[in-house]
């Protein structure tokens, strides 16, 4: 069964944003903080990923909440 890349868009941190990782061909990337749909967008475009659906249901995982989800609940 082949790898399939996998991007998980992670819950807001306290500090603000949220942390984007990708996992492909068995190895896990840390790509960076989002702030906004653009962002997540922008990092995946640096991987060479471009035009990815960000919708809930998409190829991308949202926890935490989905793409609306920017400000933690305190």
């Amino acid at each position: 069964m082949p790898d399939q890349t996998e991007i998980v868009i992670h819950p807001v941190s306290p500090q603000g944003g949220r942390k984007v990782t990708m996992h492909a061909l068995g190895v896990d990337t840390d790509l960076g903080r989002a702030h906004s749909p653009a962002d997540v967008s922008e990092l995946l475009r640096r991987t060479g990923l471009e035009d990815v659906d960000l919708a809930v249901g998409g190829p991308v995982r949202w926890e935490g909440g989905g793409p609306e989800v920017w400000t933690a609940d305190i």
